[in-house]
């Protein structure tokens, strides 16, 4: 099992976006029973926790609570992962960076909680699960948005791993070594293929030190790929300028193809697994292209200019059309995840008791 926090504790089969494989030796998983709270020490602050609707195991990174009073579990869940006590996590957590901030359990357990009676517990409960299952349902449905465009990419992918004429990355891509300028933000791949300055995308203060050894400058245009997350679609041009960590790889186009090109047929590649199945090995159990000589000695089907334009183009309009969907979709999940919070905050007002 995983902590989301989007979702809470779910089952890591119930997502596909998880890449993160779990240890050989489980000795040291942890046993998680329905009702129990977990939480990700190191992401607590930005709401990964929850009370958990199953039986599994979880890592022994996370922070493991069993119940011991007879309160609602599904309350508890909305109560704990409400912004009240996100925001008191934040402050209670320690580190000199913010993606690193870590929350010790003696911070946390003089903590107090709000409380009203079980029953109006339950009714609180099932309220907030009605609006939860409205956001299912809109996820559901980004799911399958998500899951089109990705059909769409993998038919490009088919195409680049057919019998053909063979050309390596290295000959399409040349690698740049930008300078950063001091007023220049954080440039990241994320794994939707948006290559973008961090700020625009998170508010959430997740960031990487400005004092961090070996940034690269990025120009607008600029090819991106990230050595660890490429493979899962983190790769595109970027929209901005800004600077970018030595985990990555910031290339510009030869006269052979295109940056716009790269970027969708790179994550084609990665939609149909040709990107991890070309660095697998037995010695090798994560996907690793941080070196530029296994980046760029990664073969593909060479194919023409026109060919090439003619996929940008067929791409370029389905993901505007798809893109235009999620961000309703997104809107909508929004308006009821504040609907949600303004739910909790007046049900517990006047009714609520201070309990260890």
């Amino acid at each position: 099992m995983s902590v989301y926090r989007d979702y809470g504790v779910i089952k890591k089969s119930d997502r596909q976006d998880n890449w993160n494989r779990p240890g050989e030796d489980l000795g040291a998983y942890q046993l998680v029973m329905p009702g129990d709270l977990v939480l990700n020490k190191m992401k607590t602050w930005q709401g990964s926790l929850g009370v958990s609707r199953d039986r599994g195991i979880v890592s022994p990174a996370y922070f493991v609570y069993r119940p011991q009073t007879p309160d609602n579990p599904r309350f508890l869940h909305y109560a704990l992962r409400s912004r009240h006590y996100v925001q008191t996590y934040a402050r209670i957590s320690k580190g000199v960076r913010p993606n690193q901030w870590d929350l010790q359990p003696e911070l946390l357990d003089p903590m107090r909680v709000l409380l009203p009676d079980v029953t109006t517990q339950q009714a609180i409960a099932d309220q907030l699960d009605e609006i939860d299952r409205m956001i299912t349902k809109l996820n559901a449905l980004s799911a399958k948005l998500f899951e089109h465009r990705r059909v769409s990419l993998v038919e490009l992918g088919r195409r680049l791993v057919a019998p053909g004429q063979r050309v390596k990355i290295g000959l399409l891509l040349t690698k740049q070594s930008r300078p950063v300028r001091p007023d220049d933000g954080v440039v990241t791949a994320f794994r939707d293929g948006q290559v973008a300055l961090r700020s625009r995308r998170r508010e959430d203060g997740y960031t990487m030190s400005s004092h961090e050894a070996g940034y690269q400058g990025v120009e607008p245009g600029d090819f991106v790929f990230h050595g660890l997350d490429g493979f899962a679609g983190a790769v595109g041009a970027s929209e901005d300028r800004g600077k970018t960590s030595p985990v990555y790889h910031v290339c510009t186009a030869t006269h052979l193809t295109s940056e716009k090109f790269m970027a969708w047929a790179l994550r084609a590649l990665a939609a149909n697994g040709y990107i991890e199945a070309y660095s697998f090995s037995a010695r090798q159990r994560s996907v690793d292209f941080r070196s530029w000589g296994t980046f760029a000695g990664m073969p593909i089907t060479y194919l023409s200019l026109e060919e090439q334009q003619g996929y940008v183009d067929h791409l370029d309009k389905t993901a505007d059309g798809i893109n235009s969907m999620l961000a309703k979709v997104a809107q909508l999940r929004e308006v009821l995840t504040e609907r949600s919070s303004a739910f909790f905050g007046d049900a517990v007002t006047g009714k609520k008791e201070e309990v260890a």
